[in-house]
């Protein structure tokens, strides 16, 4: 596994995801991470953007997913984001992190509730095969 990382960090997209009927309905605000572990050193050494991947293209899926499908769980949407990243632009291996930045807990005060998920080459290749 390559130890070069590309991020895009704090995606933010106004989406319908979460368990309760007003999340459902009312939506709120997602915050998303991504760290695609690639090996840089051809993009960096032919200053070629086909050797490496596209990061505007990913946020475009990921933007996609988020907003354009519906899920209870975080877990769910992360899980989706990395087998969906990594079938299309193959990266060593993902990162996702999810997170939702104003959650209702009743007597709670928090920053936010989320989900971090790593998944390889071999999550999403078998998920190919099945």
């Amino acid at each position: 596994m390559s130890c070069d990382t590309i991020h895009l960090r704090n995606m933010q997209f106004y989406a319908y995801h979460g368990v309760n009927p007003e999340e459902k309905t009312l939506g709120q605000r997602f915050e998303v991470d991504v760290a695609l572990q690639v090996d840089a050193r051809p993009a960096g050494l032919s200053d070629d953007l086909r050797q490496t991947i596209n990061y505007a293209q990913v946020y475009k899926l990921v933007k996609r997913i988020v907003e354009e499908e519906r899920f209870d769980l975080v877990e769910a949407l992360a899980e989706t984001l990395a087998m969906q990243i990594g079938k299309q632009f193959a990266p060593d291996g993902v990162r996702i992190c999810v997170r939702k930045p104003h959650v209702a807990l009743k007597g709670s005060v928090l920053d936010y509730v989320g989900v971090d998920i790593e998944r390889s080459q071999e999550s999403w290749q078998s998920s190919i095969s099945d």
